[in-house]
């Protein structure tokens, strides 16, 4: 059992790793990943609509432009939907992780209460300072940090310590059932938590925002290309429509920094468990 936290501590240790070396886009604030993107797409259509003022195009051309605009546009909602709705499910994904992860916590502990008089309070003292970490962790900044990293490793030494309580009830009488549900409470508890850590470094992959922000900008050129050509531009519409590209667009990010921006991930079912247990 040393080995298996031992190992789940090094898998966590790896997922921050990858966490830190990825983060591009989901590492900078919200008003930057805002501003860039609308100033980019504001940019192109602009470009868009000045190369096209400076030429004479006739109407097949015109056309044509035309129909490309709509491809792109169709293509482009596609992707985006596409993305918002991968987005979405690890962001629902998340929040399920929170409760079942205090579903696993408060039946460990309520298994607790079975153990010896010796045993007991300990391994009830430390459910609740286990759980004060797992609160305090899910509170901190999206990035790992020192404190998130020590935090991590602090729940790996309480779930060592509930472990010596579980192989401890268990030595001293093998065929207690009380003994045998709270090893099996404890063990769930381990593999949530993993399960829970996994599920906070798994978000849309950053090659699909920066696919998806290429096709914007394209889009956007295209968009101020036709309007150039056809002499005519609705210019406050097309600010209009940037503003919303990017702002769904923020909102993809944002679903998928769960402890910081606008959106975060419910920990009310946590919450609840450590008022119970203080």
């Amino acid at each position: 059992m040393h080995d298996r936290v031992g190992g789940a501590m090094l898998q966590s240790w790896q997922l921050e790793v990858m966490h830190v070396t990825e983060e591009v886009v989901y590492g900078r604030s919200e008003l930057l990943v805002f501003g860039v993107v609308l100033f980019a797409l504001i940019g192109t259509n602009e470009l868009g609509y000045r190369l096209a003022r400076r030429r004479s195009a006739q109407e097949p051309e015109r056309a044509l432009v035309s129909g490309i605009q709509g491809a792109l546009m169709g293509l482009f909602a596609l992707l985006l939907g596409f993305t918002f709705a991968m987005a979405i499910a690890r962001f629902d994904t998340r929040t399920t992780m929170v409760v079942k992860e205090s579903n696993a916590i408060g039946t460990a502990v309520l298994r607790a209460r079975l153990l010896p008089d010796d045993q007991a309070p300990d391994a009830l003292e430390l459910f609740r300072r286990y759980v004060d970490v797992r609160v305090e962790a899910a509170h901190g900044p999206n990035l790992p940090s020192a404190k998130s990293l020590e935090l991590d490793a602090e729940a790996a030494r309480i779930q060592l310590l509930l472990w010596a309580h579980a192989e401890k009830a268990s030595k001293s009488d093998p065929h207690s059932i009380s003994a045998g549900l709270f090893v099996q409470g404890v063990n769930e508890v381990i593999d949530v938590k993993g399960e829970r850590d996994a599920g906070l470094a798994n978000h849309v992959p950053e090659s699909v925002l920066l696919l998806l922000l290429g096709f914007a900008v394209l889009t956007s050129g295209i968009l101020g290309f036709a309007n150039g050509l056809s002499g005519d531009r609705a210019l406050t519409m097309s600010i209009i429509l940037t503003a919303l590209i990017s702002l769904v667009m923020l909102t993809i990010v944002d679903l998928d920094r769960p402890r910081r921006g606008v959106i975060h991930v419910s920990q009310e079912s946590m919450l609840s468990l450590q008022k119970s247990l203080n």
